[in-house]
């Protein structure tokens, strides 16, 4: 499949900023399940941009602007070719062992009730894979797909007593379920079809390690495995870390963020 992707991201200050410095984990890149035939990040304002990999090895992009600046867009634009992989992540490079992926943070904890669902929806399964396939379709089964923005700050715990829940929460309690059973598991921000054309913000799923395998997709918000119509950028312990836009602002005054992410099917 052809994915055209158009990811705008605009900051406006309420006073101007003297400098900014982002971190713009933006840039898919190749694998054996999919190629990217163009990409380009664009900014509205002089810059300088420097291109590197954060400690996970996800590829990122610096951004230095120098004021003063009342505002910036931040566009990304590409196309992705993808195939069917069966969920099994193929060519990317790792730069951590599994094991540092059963750590818990502040948005993916170890919880109680986590665990207890985790238990209850793998009982019977034959094997790891078994047991996480299970336990994607109870979280598809459980909760209502919530396509806003998610609040900012929810951890997995407190995602977890709501009825409805966005591709991030989702994502994010799949993989404390998945650690609570001891299998290593992170989050994965990238792009997809699955929630429609038109949304605030990129997708998130899941990717656990199972031996024998490897890192595996699954995506809550299906309750199946990730496929060719999914484009993955980053991965990290939760979804801060493989965030597309992070960084810091020196000025005062309050910030605004608008976001607009169009994924579809190129002709």
């Amino acid at each position: 499949m052809r994915l055209s992707i158009d990811h705008r991201t605009v900051y406006r200050f309420s006073e101007p900023q003297t400098r900014l410095v982002q971190m713009l984990r933006m840039t898919p890149e190749n694998s054996h399940d999919q190629t990217v035939a163009r990409w380009r990040i664009d900014v509205d304002c002089d810059a300088t941009m420097r291109r590197g990999r954060d400690g996970f090895g996800n590829a990122i992009t610096m951004l230095y602007c120098e004021g003063p600046i009342a505002d910036i867009e931040i566009a990304v634009r590409g196309e992705v070719l993808t195939s069917h992989s069966d969920g099994i992540v193929r060519g990317v490079a790792e730069v951590l062992p599994p094991a540092v992926f059963l750590r818990a943070t502040d948005a993916t904890p170890r919880d109680a009730a986590i665990g207890t669902f985790a238990i209850e929806a793998s009982a019977g399964a034959t094997g790891p894979i078994g047991m996480l396939h299970r336990l994607n379709r109870a979280f598809n089964g459980r909760f209502g797909l919530d396509r806003a923005r998610p609040p900012a700050g929810l951890s997995a715990a407190d995602a977890f007593l709501k009825p409805t829940a966005t591709s991030r929460d989702l994502a994010q309690m799949f993989v404390v379920a998945a650690r609570s059973l001891g299998i290593p598991a992170r989050y994965v921000s990238g792009y997809s079809i699955v929630e429609g054309s038109l949304r605030p913000t990129p997708h998130g799923w899941a990717e656990a390690h199972v031996d024998g395998l490897g890192w595996v997709g699954f995506d809550p918000c299906t309750g199946r495995s990730p496929q060719e119509e999914s484009v993955r950028v980053s991965a990290a312990l939760d979804a801060s870390g493989a965030a597309p836009v992070a960084g810091s602002r020196l000025g005062e005054g309050e910030e605004e963020m608008d976001v607009a992410v169009k994924v579809s099917a190129a002709q």
